[in-house]
Protein backbone atom coordinates (compact mmCIF):
# COMPACT_ATOMS: atom_id res chain seq x y z
CA UNK A 1 0.00 0.00 0.00
CA UNK A 2 1.19 3.49 -0.82
CA UNK A 3 1.13 6.16 1.89
CA UNK A 4 0.12 9.01 -0.43
CA UNK A 5 -2.20 9.27 -3.40
CA UNK A 6 -0.31 12.30 -4.74
CA UNK A 7 1.65 15.42 -3.87
CA UNK A 8 0.86 18.92 -5.17
CA UNK A 9 2.98 22.06 -5.42
CA UNK A 10 1.84 25.43 -6.69
CA UNK A 11 3.15 27.46 -9.57
CA UNK A 12 2.81 31.04 -10.75
CA UNK A 13 4.15 30.26 -14.25
CA UNK A 14 2.69 27.05 -15.60
CA UNK A 15 4.54 27.13 -18.93
CA UNK A 16 7.91 27.45 -17.19
CA UNK A 17 6.94 24.79 -14.63
CA UNK A 18 6.00 22.34 -17.39
CA UNK A 19 9.35 22.85 -19.13
CA UNK A 20 11.23 22.56 -15.83
CA UNK A 21 9.50 19.42 -14.59
CA UNK A 22 9.52 17.68 -17.99
CA UNK A 23 13.31 17.96 -18.00
CA UNK A 24 14.05 17.45 -14.31
CA UNK A 25 11.60 14.63 -13.53
CA UNK A 26 12.46 12.97 -16.83
CA UNK A 27 15.90 12.28 -15.35
CA UNK A 28 14.16 10.18 -12.69
CA UNK A 29 12.00 8.25 -15.16
CA UNK A 30 8.84 10.30 -14.56
CA UNK A 31 6.80 11.77 -17.41
CA UNK A 32 4.04 14.30 -17.77
CA UNK A 33 0.94 12.13 -17.93
CA UNK A 34 -1.84 14.71 -18.03
CA UNK A 35 -2.39 18.40 -18.62
CA UNK A 36 -5.27 20.16 -16.91
CA UNK A 37 -5.61 22.98 -19.41
CA UNK A 38 -4.40 26.28 -17.98
CA UNK A 39 -4.67 24.98 -14.40
CA UNK A 40 -1.76 22.54 -14.18
CA UNK A 41 -0.11 19.28 -15.14
CA UNK A 42 0.52 15.90 -13.55
CA UNK A 43 3.65 13.72 -13.68
CA UNK A 44 4.24 10.11 -12.71
CA UNK A 45 5.61 6.78 -13.79
CA UNK A 46 2.49 4.66 -14.19
CA UNK A 47 -0.02 6.68 -12.18
CA UNK A 48 -0.82 10.36 -11.61
CA UNK A 49 1.32 11.19 -8.58
CA UNK A 50 2.94 14.67 -8.74
CA UNK A 51 0.69 17.65 -9.47
CA UNK A 52 1.85 21.18 -10.34
CA UNK A 53 -1.14 23.51 -10.18
CA UNK A 54 -2.12 27.12 -10.11
CA UNK A 55 -3.74 27.64 -6.69
CA UNK A 56 -7.49 26.96 -6.76
CA UNK A 57 -8.21 30.05 -4.65
CA UNK A 58 -6.81 32.37 -7.32
CA UNK A 59 -4.08 33.69 -5.02
CA UNK A 60 -0.36 33.53 -5.85
CA UNK A 61 1.39 30.23 -5.22
CA UNK A 62 3.69 30.32 -2.20
CA UNK A 63 6.24 28.00 -0.65
CA UNK A 64 5.70 25.99 2.53
CA UNK A 65 8.56 26.64 4.97
CA UNK A 66 9.95 23.26 6.01
CA UNK A 67 8.25 21.38 3.15
CA UNK A 68 10.33 19.20 0.83
CA UNK A 69 9.02 16.96 -1.94
CA UNK A 70 11.39 14.03 -2.29
CA UNK A 71 11.47 11.72 -5.31
CA UNK A 72 12.91 8.20 -5.40
CA UNK A 73 15.67 7.86 -7.99
CA UNK A 74 16.64 4.57 -9.64
CA UNK A 75 20.39 5.31 -9.47
CA UNK A 76 22.91 7.75 -8.10
CA UNK A 77 23.62 8.87 -11.65
CA UNK A 78 19.94 9.78 -12.02
CA UNK A 79 20.25 12.02 -8.95
CA UNK A 80 23.28 13.74 -10.45
CA UNK A 81 21.34 14.28 -13.71
CA UNK A 82 18.23 15.50 -11.82
CA UNK A 83 20.29 18.10 -9.95
CA UNK A 84 22.25 19.23 -13.02
CA UNK A 85 19.05 19.59 -15.07
CA UNK A 86 17.36 21.58 -12.31
CA UNK A 87 20.26 24.02 -11.98
CA UNK A 88 20.61 24.40 -15.74
CA UNK A 89 16.95 25.49 -15.90
CA UNK A 90 17.32 28.12 -13.19
CA UNK A 91 16.69 26.17 -9.99
CA UNK A 92 18.55 27.16 -6.83
CA UNK A 93 20.94 24.63 -5.32
CA UNK A 94 19.85 23.45 -1.86
CA UNK A 95 22.30 20.55 -1.50
CA UNK A 96 24.80 19.09 -3.94
CA UNK A 97 24.58 15.40 -4.89
CA UNK A 98 26.30 13.22 -2.34
CA UNK A 99 25.96 10.81 0.57
CA UNK A 100 23.54 11.56 3.38
CA UNK A 101 24.49 10.07 6.74
CA UNK A 102 21.03 9.47 8.18
CA UNK A 103 20.48 6.14 6.39
CA UNK A 104 22.70 3.42 4.95
CA UNK A 105 23.57 4.08 1.28
CA UNK A 106 21.54 7.30 1.25
CA UNK A 107 22.58 9.50 -1.68
CA UNK A 108 20.65 12.66 -2.51
CA UNK A 109 20.52 16.14 -4.02
CA UNK A 110 18.30 19.13 -3.28
CA UNK A 111 17.12 22.10 -5.35
CA UNK A 112 14.38 24.74 -5.33
CA UNK A 113 12.20 24.89 -8.43
CA UNK A 114 11.39 28.12 -10.26
CA UNK A 115 8.58 28.90 -7.76
CA UNK A 116 10.81 28.16 -4.74
CA UNK A 117 9.41 24.71 -3.89
CA UNK A 118 12.09 22.55 -2.28
CA UNK A 119 12.75 19.29 -4.12
CA UNK A 120 15.01 16.35 -3.42
CA UNK A 121 15.87 13.07 -5.07
CA UNK A 122 17.10 10.07 -3.06
CA UNK A 123 18.64 6.73 -3.92
CA UNK A 124 19.50 4.02 -1.41
CA UNK A 125 21.52 1.78 -3.74
CA UNK A 126 25.16 1.11 -2.82
CA UNK A 127 27.79 3.10 -4.71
Amino acid sequence: MSVYTHVTVGTNNLAAAREFYDAVLGKLGLNRLKDLGDNGSIWGEDKLSFFVLKPANGQAASVGNGVTVCFEAPTRAAIDAFHAAALSLGAKDEGLPGPRGWAENAYAAYARDLDGNKLAAYCFQPA
